[in-house]
Formats: structure tokens, sequence, C-alpha cells
């Protein structure tokens, strides 16, 4: 297992455009791994987490990694949103990079991703409601752009305790 250090608010890489990868190559794919263990790993410690980007672990690369429970699960490689619904939603955004932070945020309720997969096959996927709002959020990252970026409002902040009542 190859847990990573998540970088928190505050580390200017995360606010740098990532650059695309090599899907076949061999070191997207262990950067695949890490991202896959560091996932699992936030998931058991912090009993959140649906996906996770290459910059949150400081590899300015092009690659999320989604694990939706009981859902769509993957590597995304290169991925970009292609199309996008008028329909938009807001909601209380979470992010690994800040976990105890939650930031207001307006999404497009639909969203179509171009992607290549771990083989290098270009793959396609439609995603509405809680799973493009996910994909939204990775694909920021990637562009280096962070949920307090999108916050609807200077009050669209609230700690996590307050908004999930835990």
């Amino acid at each position: 297992m190859a847990r990573r250090t998540i970088l928190q608010l505050g580390d200017a890489r995360l606010w740098t455009p990532s650059r695309p990868v090599d899907a076949r190559a061999a070191a997207t794919a262990a950067l695949v791994r890490d991202l896959a263990d560091t996932l699992a790993a936030f998931r058991g410690e912090r009993g959140f987490g649906r996906a996770i980007a290459a910059p949150q672990i400081g590899a300015l690369e092009r690659v999320i990694v989604v694990n939706v429970p009981g859902g769509f699960a993957a590597a995304l490689c290169n991925p970009r949103v292609v199309d996008e619904s008028r329909e938009r939603f807001e909601l209380w955004d979470d992010c690994f990079s800040f976990p105890d932070l939650m930031v207001r945020v307006e999404r497009a309720r639909r969203v179509r991703v171009e992607y290549e997969d771990e083989r290098g096959a270009a793959q396609t996927i439609d995603a509405e409601e809680d799973l493009a709002e996910l994909l939204q959020h990775e694909l920021d990252h990637l562009d280096g752009i962070l949920a307090v970026d999108r916050a609807v409002s200077p009050r669209a902040f609230a700690m996590r305790s307050v908004i999930k009542g835990s």
C-alpha cells in the first residue's frame, strides 16, 4: 500500500494546473495505485470520501480516481468536461485538502466527461447530480481550482461539524 500525504489548503501546488499523462505508462499506473490507496486510507480514517485527484498528493498530472460506493469506480486519465447542463444546483462541498471545512458552491446538474482509461482507451461518462458534482470538483483540482475559489458568497463557509452535525 502506497498511501501518500494529502496536500492541505495553503499549499501553492493545489492551485497549479496539471499536465496530461500517458495513460498506459507504468508511472501512471503507479500513480493510480497511490491515489486508490490514499483514497481508501482517508475513507477508513475519516469515514467519507469518494474520489481524489493527483494534485492532492503533489503529482501535477491529469489523473483522478473515483470510487463511489455501490456505483462507479475508475481511474480517469486526462479527463475533460465536454458538455454540461445549463441547469445548476447548490450544495455544500468538502475536500480532502480541507476536510473540516465545507464550502457552498454551484455546479452543473449534468455533465459529460471524456477521458482515457488505464489502457489508453477513450471513454465517456454521462453523470448527473452527485456524480456530476463530484467529477466537476475533481476536474477543478486538475485545473488548479479549489472549492474555496467557487464559493457562492463570502459567507458560504462552515465547519463540517456544523453542517453534518458530527
